[in-house]
């Protein structure tokens, strides 16, 4: 029979290091996770379009991207009315509509709707330069209008409600 030796403290390490070697390469390669979602280009020292945006920015690229623009220059007729014409006439007045090109103005008095008529020409100047110029071509003005005793599609000509009394 023959002798084993003793094993020594290294060649208990230098079997250990082959068995895990041999594990290693029987492992297959690992892979790079990849992160879910668009891959991120690196675009230098300035802000990328993934990037957090100013408010005002983004909603000016939807508002092109949808093709709003016509959209929202009407609507900036409306809400933006008192910084157009001013304080002292917006106190006085408001538009009421806007179809094709026309704004229906309609003033609390008629002293203001005349007032307004002849303002016409300056109120257009400013809304072709705060909105642009081919929102608003005309402006209407009309006073204000009284109670109608109308009640109903249908109505019959005659003196009014003072028919009913004799």
């Amino acid at each position: 029979m023959s002798e084993e030796r003793p094993a020594r403290p290294s060649d208990i390490a230098r079997a250990a290091l082959e068995a895990a070697r041999a594990a290693s390469a029987a492992r297959p390669a690992p892979t790079r996770r990849r992160v879910a979602g668009p891959r991120r280009s690196w675009t230098g020292a300035g802000p990328g379009a993934d990037d957090p945006q100013p408010l005002g920015r983004l909603v000016e690229s939807l508002v092109t991207e949808q093709d709003w623009s016509e959209r929202t220059r009407v609507g900036s007729v409306f809400g933006r009315w008192s910084a157009i014409v001013g304080a002292d006439i917006a106190e006085h007045c408001r538009p009421e509509t806007l179809t094709e090109g026309e704004l229906l103005v309609v003033a609390e008095s008629t002293a203001w709707a005349t007032q307004l008529r002849l303002l016409a020409p300056s109120i257009l100047g400013k809304l072709r330069a705060q909105v642009g110029g081919d929102v608003v071509t005309r402006l209407r003005v009309v006073g204000p209008t009284a109670p109608s005793w109308k009640k109903g599609p249908r109505s019959v000509r005659g003196r009014g409600p003072r028919d009913t009394y004799g």
